[in-house]
Formats: structure tokens, sequence, C-alpha cells
């Protein structure tokens, strides 16, 4: 049992978490009508404030996380060191007014043929078909586009769309769909980039076609395999008989069956309020790994054919011999992009059991992943780059996940941690502007105190406001949505926080990174992950200098 890090308030920083902290400092269940006020919320505020102590000048502080128990991203610790400076920016020097933290470059990309950037090392996790995404997504897409971050349409889009129309078994129009990409797009300046993940539905329903024919090359098509927070398909709840059964119209599962007279007249009744719509497991028809490699190289292919450059995968918390399919097929392939979801990844809906219970924890899983790409990478192969999720939310989180699996690691992704922005935004746009309430999905009648008391205009609550309006200029203000510049806002939080880290562990550029700036707090992390512990870190060079 690992020690949490994270106690439901944090008298440092002023933060109180309003349900049971996860590993990642989130609440276990992250509400969109939440008063705040944890971390990641205030971050969305007050930005790079919350990387230090409240109350200045009044108090002293000090760490209380010195104790680690047993194997998690907790258990990791980050180098520091009192010398040197790698990965200097051209033109800079090493002189020590240039190895400022501020200099310390954050970007990135990924790809094999066509390369991705992105300003900071960062991308979202899936936002499919649940409410939530649709409700918050221009706060989510522009906020990313803006950023200059990758942003992942996930499963499904298309066919839970009541106003999407088929022709033929395959999609004809899929406005929902449409909407997602060409929010994102209006804002992209070439940093970032839209991607759209498929299942076995999306496939059926001619998904993939229909992106080729209209966005080209201006989407990243996504496979997938899985996610960390369950080992079925992906699922949401809708409380419309007619829609449950439009769903199942479609071909969906849906739980109970709603076409069964006994389940309609229960619903009438009120004994059954809702319907749960369930995605098909994918391979259920292949029985060996031979029979899976084919069936992947071939799904490649036809996407390929149909004109798509740039080609992604998604996995979940499967075990190692999926791991090691995912990273040989994916390197194999040549594709562009490997995101590997660790079990303490969030979700919009799950079985909460087989969340609690399934799965590899992310830092096995990856800590894994980077073992076995480099057995690929030893063999002259060129490894498929990578992005880890599973439970991440701050600062630190993204420097241990992009250190513990270096120089494979390209990016970090995150899921509930920067959706929080969105709420947040569209909550407080919506009490300043009530008229405009219900369209943003906005849950509050008055600012809670939690955002009053850093004022009552956007321009006096978000602390980045004003660089979203040098970014967009003072007229288009008016159609950015607070819960983007609550997005940017709390970026802005995570690269200053990331720059500081980095700062101090004399690497100036992200491909300076790797696995030596960490070390393990116990034994047994170390045994797990091969990230050195604590006490032997350095340890030969140490005695050198006491013995030369």
């Amino acid at each position: 049992m690992s020690e949490m890090r994270f106690s439901k308030s944090n008298d440092v920083l002023g933060t109180t978490n309003r349900g049971n902290p996860a590993e990642s400092s989130l609440c276990t269940l992250c509400r969109a009508d939440c008063q705040g006020k944890c971390e990641t919320f205030m971050s969305s505020m007050v930005g790079r404030k919350l990387l230090y102590p409240r109350s200045f000048g009044i108090v002293t502080a000090g760490a209380n996380n010195t104790t680690h128990v047993g194997v998690s991203y907790n258990a990791l610790r980050i180098q520091g060191y009192a010398y040197g400076a790698h990965g200097i920016a051209p033109g800079l020097s090493n002189d020590p007014d240039d190895c400022i933290f501020p200099n310390v470059s954050l970007e990135t990309e990924f790809g094999r043929e066509i390369k991705t950037k992105a300003r900071i090392p960062l991308m979202t996790g899936a936002l499919g078909s649940t409410f939530v995404a649709a409700k918050y997504w221009d706060s989510f897409a522009i906020g990313a586009s803006l950023v200059g971050i990758p942003v992942v349409i996930g499963e499904n889009v298309v066919g839970v769309d009541k106003e999407s129309e088929m022709s033929g078994g395959k999609i004809a129009k899929a406005p929902e769909l449409d909407r997602r990409i060409d929010s994102y797009l209006r804002y992209n300046d070439g940093y970032g980039a839209i991607i759209v993940q498929m299942n076995v539905e999306d496939t059926r329903n001619g998904v993939a076609e229909y992106i080729a024919e209209k966005y080209g090359n201006k989407c990243i098509i996504e496979l997938k395999w899985g996610q960390g927070a369950k080992d079925i398909g992906g699922e949401i709840q809708v409380t419309s008989l007619d829609y449950a059964l439009f769903l199942k119209k479609r071909g969906y599962v849906v739980d109970p069956d709603p076409e069964k007279a006994e389940v309609q007249a229960a619903f009438k009744k009120g004994a059954i309020s809702s319907f749960a719509r369930h995605s098909r497991l994918g391979g259920t028809n292949l029985d060996k790994v031979d029979q899976v490699q084919e069936d992947f190289m071939k799904s490649v292919e036809y996407l390929r054919s149909l004109g798509f450059k740039r080609i992604s995968l998604k996995t979940g918390s499967y075990g190692m011999e999926e791991l090691a399919m995912a990273i040989k097929f994916a390197t194999d392939a040549e594709l562009d992009l490997l995101t590997m979801d660790g079990s303490g990844g969030g979700t919009g809906m799950s079985p909460w059991n087989m969340m609690q219970s399934w799965g590899v924890p992310s830092i096995n899983l990856h800590a894994k992943a980077h073992e076995y790409a480099s057995i690929l990478a030893a063999r002259g192969q060129k490894v498929v780059d990578m992005s880890f999720a599973g439970g991440f939310a701050l600062e630190d989180h993204i420097f241990k996940a992009l250190a513990l699996g270096a120089p494979f690691t390209k990016l970090i992704c995150m899921g509930r941690a920067i959706m929080i922005p969105g709420f947040l935004g569209a909550n407080i746009e919506g009490a300043l502007n009530p008229d405009r309430r219900e369209k943003l999905s906005g849950n509050w009648d008055k600012l809670p105190k939690t955002v009053s008391d850093y004022g009552s205009t956007p321009e006096e609550i978000f602390a980045s406001y004003y660089d979203v309006e040098a970014k967009v200029g003072r007229d288009d203000m008016k159609n950015i949505p607070y819960g983007a510049i609550a997005f940017w806002t709390l970026a802005d939080k995570l690269a200053c926080g990331l720059q500081q880290l980095m700062a101090g562990a004399r690497k100036f550029s992200l491909d300076q990174i790797s696995r030596n700036d960490l070390f393990a707090a116990n034994r047994e992390t170390a045994a797990e992950t091969g990230i050195v512990h604590v006490a032997d870190a350095n340890d030969e060079t140490a005695k050198k200098i006491l013995n030369s």
C-alpha cells in the first residue's frame, strides 16, 4: 500500500479537495459544478502563483512529503545538481545570466516522417462521447489550440450524435465531429494537432473515410486498443428511452435492452431511470499474437490508403504481452505516436470497482514500456514516439514521467486535470452572464467566495487574461470562452513549474532529460522501475571525490 502524498487540505497552498484526493492530487470524483478549491482549480485562475506557499512575508514552509511507502510516482524524486548546464538554446551561453529557468525550452515534437510540434510536452486525454466533453468542448479545444498542444477527440462521437446521418451504412453527416474539429483548427497556428480516435463502432460507421474526405491530413487518426480506467469498451449513460433506442439501432450494446417490453414498462414507472451504452471489445476474433499483428498492419495500411500520413495508437493498462505488442507493432508500422494509459487514469464513465481493481498501475506500465522500448532500440530499431498517461495533474508528474520514459517519451497525456479549467471557466462566465449560462453549461448563479476573492471580472480573476489577449487580439477576446482562458492559465503554471524543475536539474531542453534525473525513495520502487535508489545515486563518484 503506497502512502498518499496528498491530504484533503494543503495549508501551504491554501487549497482543499472537496472529495478524497487520488495520487494525482485530484478528487476521485471531479464535479463540473464544484466551487473549489483544489490545486488545479485554483491554478486555473491564479496560475503560477500556486507554485509557491501562500502568505509570503509572515510564514515559513517545510515539506511534508519525506516518507515514501510502496511503489508509485510519489516514490520517485527529482535530482538536482550544483553545477553544469545542458541543452542551452543557440545564441545563449552557460553564463549564469543565460542559465535562468525562463530560458528552459519546453518545445517538443513527435512523429515518424512528419513532425508534429507542441509548445509544451502535454496533450489532452481522449474527450469522447461523454456529455461532459461535448458541453465544455470549446473551452478544451480552443484552450489547447491557443497553448499549442494536441487535443484528442475520443471514440463514439459520431455514433452518439443524434444529428448525424448514415448513408449505405456509413456516416454521411457528422455535425458534432465537425464542430469539434473546426473549433480547434480555428486558432491553430502550427503547434499541436487534432487527433481523432476510432474504436470498433467508429470503424464500422466509416469515421476514417469521412475524416479523410473532409479534412485530409489536418487530423491525426488514432486506433484504440484500450484505456487505463477499464478493460471493456467505452460507456455513456442516457436518460431517454428514445435516445437508448437510437443508440441500439446505431449498433451499440445498450443495457438494459431498451427494446424489451418489460424494460420499457420499468422505465415508464421509474424503476429504471437510465441506460448504459457500451462499445464492443476489439480483437475478439483473433487468437494468436501473429494474427493480431497481421490485423493491425492491415488496419494501418488501409488508413494510409485513405491518405492519412499521421497515425497513432492508444492502449490501456493491459499486461506485459499487450504492452510489448503495442510497442513492437507501432514501431514496425512506423506510427507517429503511442499513448500508454496506466491504471490510475480517469474517465467520464466506468464501472467503479473495475477501475479500482483492474490493470497495471501507471508507474509499473511506464517503467516496463521503457525497458521494452530499449530492447528494440538496442536492435537498431527507431522506436515509436511515446506519450504516458494515467493519473497526472502537476508539473512534477510531467517531469517524472518524461524522465522515466526518456528518451522515448515526448509528451505527457492529462485527462481529468485539464478539463477542470473548462468547468471553472464556464461556471464563471455563466455566473457573470446569466443570459449565456444555459448555453455554456454553467452551474453557478453567482461567483462563490473561492472565485470572488480574486475579482468580479475575467480581467481580475484570470492571471493570464492579458496573455491570451496578446495572442488573439483585443477584438477577438469576445470569442474566447473563459474556460479557454482558464486552460491557458493552468498550462502556464504547469509550464513554469516544469521549467523550474528542469533548471534545477540543469536541463535546459526536453531532449536532455534522462532517467538519471530521478532517484527512487525506497528500494522497492528502485527494483520495480530500474531507477537508482536515492542513497546509491552518484555514490561512486561521491567517494572518488572524498578519496581524491
